[in-house]
């Protein structure tokens, strides 16, 4: 599993330095040195994004626990996300998994406020009492904040698994949850924009942005249940590339860039064995990031996406269960395979396609 850190995380580290070094810890207990204020509060920002991660590790290992591997985690600018590689299995699982992080986020604030507690009773109040202390608040408030239901919240996740129970369509729990994220994010939005004319300032745009945010997640989460919902009953048979080109696993990087037979505009190509087994998956942006003077000595073997990160379904299972290990996926393709020899390949492509042509009313034997 990666972790990864996008760059905007730099900003809320900024942010929230800024605000404790030159607000909160300044007012709380005004005299100490500047610099003092400006280093305590660069590390209790820091212990924050730890806390931010702690609360997507727990996502990941639940999901694990429950069949569904976690792809990576990402720290980024309005929290974190956990990338699962699959949907869970049933309603439980499914609680489970999103009740977990705010869970370890309620533990985290209660193990901040002992220890704030506990520093009070022996070193007195101090910056250190009144870091913890935030620690302590912000974390409980996470913890909140993300049991409201409404997707993408991890409260969005548990409304999802309580309709996803009740009416045992998870399609139809995923519209719900995401109608109520973007009631959500638009109250958000426009709380916000009120506080600015009151001249709240920065907490107001921080709520617009907030609320734009879920708004776009929650559309985002609606549109790829409705697309569930269209595939329904769809094959990967019907919808994938069958008999696609391959590459062989000893072949050289530069054989394979100069052969005619990858001159596709495609991206990607299945490689396969000596003995015409699936083996991985190359792109040629893999490829082509190998030195030109190693290309001649390094097989495609070495390079290739191996056979155990990329999704694998059979011709006959359906379609819309694989979609989010599909968008999950590195080269964001999928290996058909039938008796252990592959029979086709599914991009996003392969879905967009379907998609148009189940939009477009035509009946189901004219498909070419």
């Amino acid at each position: 599993m990666r972790i990864g850190v996008n760059w905007s995380v730099l900003v809320i580290l900024a942010l929230l330095t800024l605000g404790l070094a030159e607000g909160r810890l300044p007012e709380a207990h005004p005299g100490d040195p500047g610099w003092l204020y400006w280093a305590v509060g660069l590390v209790t920002a820091a212990a924050f994004l730890l806390s931010l991660l702690a609360h997507e590790i727990s996502h990941a290992l639940v999901a694990r626990r429950h069949g569904v591997d976690a792809d990576s985690i990402t720290l980024w600018l309005l929290g974190g996300v956990a990338r699962l590689r699959s949907e869970a299995p049933d309603p439980r699982a499914e609680l489970r998994i999103a009740g977990s992080g705010p869970l370890v986020s309620l533990l985290l604030g209660a193990v901040f406020a002992g220890l704030a507690a506990l520093i009070r009773a022996t070193a007195g109040p101090g910056l250190a009492a009144e870091a913890v202390a935030w620690l302590a608040g912000i974390n409980i408030l996470l913890a909140l904040f993300n049991v409201l239901p409404a997707a993408p919240l991890d409260g969005g996740r548990l409304l999802r698994a309580a309709v996803w129970r009740r009416t045992g369509d998870p399609v139809r729990a995923t519209v719900v949850a995401s109608a109520a994220g973007r009631v959500l994010g638009w109250s958000l939005v426009a709380l916000g924009l009120y506080l600015v004319l009151l001249g709240a300032g920065f907490g107001g745009i921080w709520l617009v942005l907030i609320g734009w945010f879920l708004v776009a997640a929650a559309t985002v989460e609606g549109g790829q249940a409705r697309l569930r919902e269209l595939l329904s009953g769809v094959s990967v048979r019907e919808a994938m590339s069958p008999d696609p080109v391959t590459a062989p696993a000893s072949a050289t990087v530069e054989d394979f860039l100069e052969s005619p037979a990858f001159r596709y505009r495609h991206s990607a190509f299945p490689v396969v064995g000596d003995d015409g087994a699936p083996a991985g998956l190359v792109t040629l942006h893999d490829a082509r990031a190998v030195p030109a003077a190693a290309r001649a000595t390094t097989r495609l073997a070495e390079v290739m996406l191996p056979l155990e990160e990329i999704p694998t379904a059979a011709p006959g299972d359906p379609l819309a269960p694989l979609l989010p290990a599909l968008q999950a996926a590195p080269a964001r393709r999928a290996l058909v395979m039938e008796d252990g020899r592959l029979a086709g390949i599914l991009s996003s492509s392969d879905i967009s396609r379907i998609t148009a042509w189940l939009t477009s009313g035509t009946p189901w034997g004219t498909r070419v």
